[in-house]
């Protein structure tokens, strides 16, 4: 989920690497944020759509689970050396381009005949997501004014957070209404709209010559920014694991159908969208604190899934509770790293972005293969240990205190 405004934490170096813009450019945040948004649906979208999809290609639900871990792997190996490769271009034109690979790839994923071909879209969808999140994570200082970088990368990774939330849902409306196939053909005209706004309402954004692999390892060694990748990591993989087979879990625990399944999935957005808004501002002035409560959440929640989710209102009421601890994870562990390294915000960014989709790999390879062979009851459970662990890390570190011990 963000960076937080010098205003909002204890004064920090601003990172060297470009200087903070005098405008304010909310048209290009708003776009950015839609372009975050479609990725991240992308990614997420057969979440909804497993059942559909691997009748169609007649696959079992674990094969095409396998979707996600295609796309998160590939984009955490893309992710953190797309600024890299990348850095003699115009941001500006490096992001068109990625919208237009991303717009191909859903496409492609529409006209899938056989899980082969899905997996070179979902390939071509991680290269472009992984380059797209990279950069948007770094971009709010060269679009608006000092005072402004908080709410503006906010709002940013408010279009993960949203399409965490609220694509799936939306994918399983359009997929039980018109067929699965539907929702990537309309994934694949938002993106081809927002590449086009790009060109119009974009400014030029000269790439970064000071970043290189160099800028990463230093990042890396920075020991807050290893301890909040951890945390990230085991949250991520945590509820990913779950997550990915929630539409099966329902459907056992529930005895929900397909329409009920996507309204559970509303109600968990909603909460998500509102959990993201209120950890922004508070982990911008603790991400320690707000990391801690909602690993908590996370991990009573899924704890208490299998047990307590035997009716729909029930489901609903943890659906509702998920989407709250959830929604809040991003802004939080983003935040997290921000303190830790203020100075590299770009590499840590791209660090982050690369575990945050290796984790979203691992955690739907670990759920596939756990549902498979033991069922959605010890997903859950298995979850919620993970998450555990994320809360004992976050209880005895401190990004701040992380920080001061590498400079003493």
């Amino acid at each position: 989920m963000p960076h937080s405004a010098p205003g909002q934490h204890s004064p920090a170096p601003t990172p060297p690497t470009h200087a903070h813009t005098t405008e304010n450019h909310w048209a290009a945040v708003a776009l950015i944020a839609a372009s975050t948004f479609v990725v991240v649906a992308a990614e997420m979208m057969p979440v909804g759509l497993l059942t559909p999809i691997g009748a169609a290609l007649v696959e079992s639900e674990g094969t095409i689970g396998l979707s996600l871990v295609i796309t998160g792997l590939v984009a955490a190996a893309t992710a953190p050396f797309v600024p890299v490769v990348t850095r003699r271009f115009d941001r500006r034109s490096t992001l068109i381009v990625l919208m237009l690979f991303v717009a191909a790839a859903n496409a492609l994923t529409a006209l899938a005949p056989s899980f082969a071909v899905l997996a070179v879209a979902r390939v071509l969808l991680g290269v472009s997501m992984g380059g797209v999140w990279a950069l948007a994570a770094s971009l709010a200082p060269r679009l608006v004014e000092t005072r402004s970088v908080g709410l503006a990368t906010t709002i940013i990774f408010s279009g993960i957070a949203v399409a965490s939330v609220f694509g799936v849902p939306a994918g399983t409306y359009i997929g039980a209404a018109a067929g699965w196939s539907v929702a990537f053909w309309a994934l694949s005209c938002a993106a081809a709209v927002i590449a086009l706004a790009m060109f119009a309402v974009l400014p030029t954004m000269p790439a970064d010559q000071a970043l290189s692999l160099g800028s990463l390892l230093e990042a890396f060694r920075n020991p807050g920014v290893r301890v909040g990748i951890a945390i990230t990591a085991l949250l991520v993989t945590a509820h990913f694991a779950a997550y990915t087979y929630v539409r099966p879990g329902l459907e056992f625990f529930a005895g929900a159908n397909a329409s009920q399944v996507g309204t559970m999935l509303l109600i968990y957005g909603a909460l998500g969208v509102v959990g993201n808004f209120i950890a922004g501002p508070f982990a911008a002035k603790s991400s320690k604190t707000v990391v801690v409560v909602l690993s908590v959440g996370i991990a009573l929640t899924l704890a208490l899934f299998p047990i307590w989710a035997a009716t729909l209102i029930a489901g609903a009421l943890l659906m509702a509770a998920w989407g709250f601890f959830y929604g809040g994870v991003s802004v939080s562990t983003q935040t997290w790293i921000a303190h830790a390294a203020p100075a590299h915000r770009e590499a840590a960014s791209a660090l982050w972005v690369a575990v945050f989709n290796a984790s979203i790999a691992l955690g739907a390879f670990v759920g596939g293969r756990v549902h498979d062979h033991s069922g959605p009851r010890s997903v859950f459970w298995i979850a919620a240990g993970i998450a555990t662990l994320a809360m004992l890390l976050a209880v005895i570190r401190s990004p701040v205190a992380a920080k001061q011990e590498q400079t003493t």
